[in-house]
């Protein structure tokens, strides 16, 4: 990534070729322009060899994030109500509860002064929620922890997949099958099937005995069980499972990497933190929980969010695999070729971004927004391949972030090393430690 980073700023390229594995060419988009080229095409996530993609659908089924052509547009049309404002609404509840158990699981830490890795903390929160809103899951997540089993396979199972990407020996099924990584994943991914089974189970009988819910807002189980097509066939069981495993991997992983990045950036700019605690206490008024309108009302605090994205995406990269040539800054490149689209790069092009490695949250301020390239900045991709859940994650984060903020002041820890792995989200390669302390 820093290489193909450092090409494109010296050359000022659109488009970076390399090698995959000495033997594979990809094509890596790094300008608004090719950008454009790319997301508006209909072309498919590569699921072939070597592609992460093709090594998540044995966990994740074919899913949204996995399918294409007539099933993809399908599922697609039929889950887009589940993202609609109404049904997202009631969710700021659930978003303020979770952040609760968050905020709690801080304050011992505020009493003593001591660091804590907050990567792993903030997992919990987003998995907490994204349980609750799926499938109105209210299980022991913050409290227990990797003892809670659910908790323990799902950490676990996307630790093995990014082990496996960094082993091209091991992209082969067949031989990652055998080795014993490769048949504890295989089993993980049996316990997360069973699990996501069950509760889909027992929903549909509650809906052959009840009815839908009348007693509580509609979850996305609720509305992939309702769903219908305009020939009336609904969403089958498979598919079911696979969207809800899915939206799980998608709303919990990628969350938590954002708001992680957010906070590691509190840390490290407290100017910008004082700021954005400025406007908090305007608007929420020593209220402790935030509200849906107060969600419409925070331009500070997302355009601080939006530019800690921009600095770190919480997912480096996403790819298309060509089913027909297509041509990128005077660059044919012919069918059956990965492009990927790598969004941190992206992210940093000096023609797009001056003084790209400054954190300076009044980029996304109105003003400045207008005069940009709209393919410039791709956190949750573009085109109709988009994340569909855009708006579920960003209302998650505002509101994890605004109470944090209105809480505790945050410091990160001198002399901890700090740094980015990529890997299907942006990790920290040793954790992004802070220290936090009580608000009077």
């Amino acid at each position: 990534m820093t290489i193909i980073k450092e090409v494109a700023s010296k050359e000022r390229s659109k488009v970076v070729c390399y090698w995959f594995m000495f033997f594979f060419p990809e094509f890596n988009v790094v300008h608004p322009d090719s950008a454009k080229i790319l997301m508006k095409s209909s072309e498919p996530k590569s699921i072939g060899f070597g592609g992460a993609y093709g090594m998540m659908k044995s966990w994740l089924g074919d899913g949204l994030l996995i399918s294409s052509g007539k099933k993809w547009e399908r599922n697609r049309r039929l889950i887009t109500p589940a993202f609609h404002f109404g049904i997202l609404k009631p969710y700021v509840d659930i978003y303020n509860s979770s952040t609760d158990k968050f905020l709690n699981n801080l304050k011992e830490f505020a009493a003593t002064n001591k660091p804590v890795d907050v990567f792993p903390l903030v997992s919990l929160e987003t998995l907490d929620t994204i349980l609750r809103c799926a499938f109105s899951y209210e299980g022991k997540i913050q409290t227990e922890g990797l003892k809670h089993p659910y908790v323990a396979a799902v950490s676990r199972l996307a630790h093995l997949l990014a082990e496996r990407w960094l082993q091209p020996w091991l992209y082969w099924d067949t031989l990652y099958y055998i080795t014993p990584k490769g048949r504890e994943y295989r089993k993980l991914c049996q316990y997360v099937h069973d699990f996501s089974e069950g509760v889909i189970r027992e929903r549909q009988q509650t809906f052959l005995t009840d009815g839908p819910p009348s007693n509580r807002h509609l979850d996305f189980l609720d509305i992939l069980l309702t769903a219908k097509d305009d020939k009336g066939v609904g969403l089958s069981f498979d598919d079911i499972r696979a969207e809800v495993d899915t939206f799980l991997f998608e709303g919990h992983d990628t969350t938590a990497s954002a708001i992680s990045w957010a906070i590691y950036h509190l840390g490290k700019h407290q100017k910008e933190q004082d700021i954005v605690y400025s406007e908090l206490s305007e608007l929420l008024n020593n209220n402790k929980q935030v509200s849906w309108e107060n969600l419409q009302t925070m331009p500070k605090l997302t355009a601080f969010i939006k530019e800690s994205m921009r600095m770190i995406a919480p997912v480096p990269g996403v790819n298309r695999q060509l089913t027909s040539p297509m041509t990128i800054d005077n660059v044919t490149i012919p069918a059956g070729l990965v492009v990927d689209m790598g969004i941190y790069m992206l992210h940093h092009h000096p023609d797009v971004w001056p003084e790209h490695d400054v954190f300076k949250p009044e980029r996304f301020l109105l003003e400045d927004i207008a005069e940009r390239h709209p393919y410039s900045f791709l956190p949750f991709a573009a085109g109709s391949r988009n994340c569909i859940g855009q708006h579920f994650a960003m209302d998650e984060i505002k509101v994890v972030l605004a109470r944090l903020i209105q809480r505790y002041k945050v410091f990160l820890v001198p002399d901890h090393k700090y740094e980015i792995q990529p890997e299907l989200v942006m990790r920290a390669k040793y954790g992004i430690k802070i220290t936090v302390e009580e608000r009077n």
